[in-house]
């Protein structure tokens, strides 16, 4: 699967562009500003429904437009053809269609077109909130298994509806026991997917790391959200008085968390910005990896590469990323810091930005093969 044709329309300072990307690797350049980002943010709302840049739509949708639209073709298996869609209004309601019909929900639209993004900001997957941590496992464990997304939209379900009896004042305790019973059953099979994702992630990706970076150590350690010596029913059980007196749940699988730590403590506090990043960057391409292997093919957004990365490590990233044989895009604001040597026989195509404008470049890359 790939991204044959893109039209993006009315996206920050993107009034009009279409284009078709390479298969493989696309680079795009131009000063802050010029719009590069934007497209990156386009094929991320056409995956996710949302932008990776602002939780508010009104943020990305052109200035005193009323809405944004993104549009790509895609090519599938065995060399079927997918349209997606995606229009997104000001009044905050969003149109989803694929192959011209409406979608029931944007779930379907991460199915066909799985993303993977590394940006400056990825950095919050270690400074930020388990909330984070927990979307980064929950879009792994969502690829890896089928059966996932149903327990968990059904355990999500039912907490909302125990913290909705638990804010309206007080309660039994054996009334909260027993309507705990299908929160318990399904947050038990949250927990369990969420477990076997990590398990089968972590050895990838301390393999990725290792590519990267010889020197870096760590581990990955999975919070379920409870005492792991507990059963989740003993630890809801001993949770019920003191939840029924502040109004909300507060263990399960909601609290559950993934860390990097390494020998000397957490990961954020004993690793170097570069390390971080190194790290993130693993993570990433370690979740996209495995998902590759499973026969699911994705799109990696990487914005602004250069970022906290030197030449040696960007070179190491990009053949990391290159050895994968997916679709890529990179943005950068200076083409000379491009300079890994792509393989003769990938498709590279290089693409300039200018004030919203986008166009194919004549400029060569340093280190570049084709010429």
């Amino acid at each position: 699967m790939s991204i044959v044709r893109l039209d993006i329309s009315k996206v920050r300072n993107l009034e009009q562009i279409s284009f078709s990307p390479s298969p493989q690797v696309n680079l795009i350049t131009g000063v802050n500003g010029s719009g590069k980002t934007s497209i990156l943010e386009g094929i991320h709302l056409l995956s996710f429904g949302r932008s990776f840049r602002s939780h508010k739509h009104k943020t990305y949708i052109q200035h005193e437009e009323e809405e944004c639209v993104v549009f790509a073709q895609l090519k599938a298996k065995h060399n079927d053809f997918i349209s997606m869609g995606l229009r997104r209004s000001r009044d905050g309601s969003i149109d989803v269609r694929i192959q011209g019909k409406k979608a029931q929900s944007v779930v379907e639209l991460a199915e066909r077109l799985p993303v993977q993004l590394i940006n400056p900001d990825a950095f919050r997957l270690l400074e930020g909130s388990p909330k984070i941590r927990r979307q980064f496992i929950d879009w792994g464990t969502f690829h890896f298994d089928n059966g996932f997304i149903n327990a968990w939209r059904g355990w999500q379900k039912a907490l909302k509806q125990r913290n909705s009896l638990l804010r309206r004042g007080k309660i039994s305790t054996s009334l909260l026991m027993a309507f705990d019973q299908e929160l318990i059953r399904l947050g038990d099979k949250v927990n369990q997917y969420r477990q076997n994702y990590t398990n089968q992630l972590t050895p990838i990706f301390l393999s990725v790391l290792a590519e990267l970076s010889d020197s870096i150590k760590v581990r990955l350690v999975f919070s379920q959200g409870w005492d792991a010596t507990k059963s989740l029913t003993d630890a809801m059980a001993s949770s019920c008085e003191r939840d029924i007196d502040i109004g909300y749940t507060q263990i399960g699988p909601q609290r559950a968390d993934l860390r990097v730590k390494t020998d000397a403590g957490d990961a954020l506090d004993t690793l170097s910005r570069g390390q971080q990043k190194l790290v993130v960057s693993a993570l990433k391409i370690a979740q996209g990896k495995m998902l590759i292997e499973m026969g699911s093919p994705l799109v990696f957004l990487v914005d602004d590469l250069p970022a906290e990365l030197d030449s040696q490590h960007r070179q190491k990233l990009c053949a990391l990323l290159e050895a994968l044989n997916n679709q890529i895009f990179i943005t950068s604001v200076e083409p000379d810091i491009m300079d890994y040597t792509w393989s003769d026989t990938t498709d590279v195509r290089h693409f300039e930005m200018k004030e919203g404008e986008l166009s194919l470049s004549e400029r060569r890359f340093a280190g570049e093969l084709n010429e």
